[in-house]
């Protein structure tokens, strides 16, 4: 947070980056969240740090370490997106990956001219075309195009620059990008959404799909759950902690959260009653997955209005609680029938949750030989076992400017597609 030193920053990323984390993620917020005034004295989300600033600053202070970031495809353009993602690639020497969202907080809108939020499906059919756009923007130049001959004073060879000249539904973009193509050729793709329109989203573009929760029908190739990972002396010591924590979400920020992740205010409801339905609890245009994750879940576990807003006051997603080795057995079992390919870690508390991490259940997972000892190549994409992006405009060869370029970018979202049309009929893992 921006009341947190830089040397604090530091810090923890470093400890993440000696422990051999793959990346630190990021994620962003374009407005305060509408809550009540007793909610918002106890939120921190009134103050964050925009993600392309920072990262890039701790870029210079580690080495090794993945840097992902968020960034809307709806309150941005792609011209904007593809030189941020390029310059940080370029400063981190390629540990760059995007998260693309396309922001579920209906106050943002009136942080950007508009006095309604974007309708859901219009944002992720904009977030479809978006990321054509900035890809395509990524492979302006040839990866050898820049000659630098001191001798014939030539600089960059413009046999091996590519003008896009996009025009589609929602954007219109001239291009070429006005910096060399990232040192990934792409930086990593993050997706993040599990309504309906993001799975479709994350089959069609992302590397890496970060989850809140399991979905069914979807497969990418990483699949990153979040989990809360809470470490103690003793499984009780480690259950006592989470209760001492769940204990100290104040009901204003409880059934604030609640109304947030509903996008209605959920404050008029019974709160010992169980969630409404039908007209009570219309739709609305904030995000969809928050939504049915929160309806699921009360009808589910048959919970009133006062003891969802607890769970989503608190933490209400995946949690490793106990001992370093009662955790890495969940863990490798997670990994060892495949139902995820790492996770990505959240800490309840600092210093001592992020060191309860690097120091004890690092080592253990180690030992067991499912994490790493140390990193393979010098790239993100490397450190994930992902190839890099050939450029779809030339040839990686003879550097030469590929014929038919469109059909490059149609059979690009055919095949995502493809591969969710192919996992339709997959029958869901449970744990």
């Amino acid at each position: 947070m921006p009341t947190s030193t830089s040397n604090t920053l530091k810090s923890v990323i470093q400890a993440l980056e000696a422990a051999k984390f793959d990346a630190f993620f990021m994620a962003d917020h374009l407005a305060v969240l509408n809550m009540p005034i007793e909610a918002l004295k106890r939120s921190h989300t009134v103050t964050s740090f925009e993600p392309f600033t920072l990262l890039s600053a701790l870029s210079q202070v580690t080495e090794r370490i993945g840097l992902a970031a968020t960034a809307s495809t709806t309150y941005d353009e792609p011209y904007h997106i593809a030189r941020r993602f390029a310059s940080l690639d370029h400063l981190s020497e390629g540990r760059a990956a995007w998260n693309i969202v396309t922001t579920g907080n209906p106050e943002s809108s009136k942080n950007f001219g508009l006095d309604e939020h974007v309708q859901h499906s219009e944002r992720y059919k904009r977030a479809r075309e978006f990321y054509d756009v900035v890809t395509g923007l990524w492979d302006s130049c040839a990866d050898d195009a820049f000659i630098r001959d001191p001798e014939s004073l030539v600089y960059i060879d413009p046999e091996k620059i590519h003008t896009l000249n996009h025009k589609g539904d929602d954007l219109q973009v001239k291009g070429p990008l006005n910096i060399a193509r990232p040192v990934q050729g792409w930086p990593v793709i993050v997706q993040a959404g599990e309504s309906e329109p993001g799975r479709q989203l994350a089959a069609e573009t992302a590397e890496l799909l970060a989850l809140k929760q399991l979905a069914e029908n979807v497969i990418i190739s990483r699949i990153l759950p979040a989990a809360m990972v809470l470490i103690g002396d003793s499984v009780e010591d480690a259950q006592q902690k989470r209760l001492r924590l769940d204990s100290l979400v104040h009901y204003d920020s409880a059934i604030s959260s609640l109304s947030i992740a509903l996008g209605t205010d959920a404050s008029k409801f019974n709160p010992d009653g169980p969630i409404p339905s039908g007209d009570e609890l219309p739709e609305t245009n904030a995000s969809h997955t928050s939504r049915t994750s929160v309806i699921s879940l009360a009808k589910k576990d048959g919970l009133t209005i006062r003891q969802l807003a607890g769970r989503y006051g608190g933490y209400a997603g995946l949690a490793f609680v106990g001992t370093a080795e009662t955790v890495a057995d969940k863990m490798q079992r997670w990994l060892e029938e495949e139902a995820s390919n790492g996770f990505m870690v959240t800490f309840p508390f600092l210093p001592e949750g992020l060191e309860a991490v690097t120091q004890k259940l690092v080592p253990e997972l180690q030992r067991r030989g499912v994490f790493r000892q140390d990193y393979q190549g010098t790239t993100l994409r490397e450190y994930l076992g992902l190839p890099r992006h050939r450029n779809q405009f030339f040839n990686a060869t003879s550097g030469a400017e590929i014929d038919g370029v469109d059909t490059v970018l149609t059979s690009n979202r055919k095949r995502g597609l493809e591969t969710k049309e192919t996992l339709a009929g997959q029958k869901k893992r449970k744990h």
